[in-house]
């Protein structure tokens, strides 16, 4: 559950970062009210912190049985 959330968070951050390199449009700073706001400062917060979750996906053993 914690690691689709993660992956939900970088998801939101790779579309964010998308917004910021085509179009120097920082939607996050936008609804919230600027970078400096503190919901804008806690997403912000939150989807660095699913990307440092979401580097242990790669050190994981996916198992499928089938």
């Amino acid at each position: 559950m914690l690691d689709k959330i993660a992956l939900a968070l970088v998801i939101i951050g790779a579309i964010v970062w998308g917004g910021i390199g085509l179009f120097q449009f920082d939607l996050v700073a936008w609804i919230f009210g600027g970078q400096s706001a503190i919901v804008s400062r806690i997403i912000y917060s939150l989807v660095g912190l699913a990307g440092l979750w979401c580097i242990s996906l790669f050190f994981r053993r996916n198992d499928v049985v089938e």
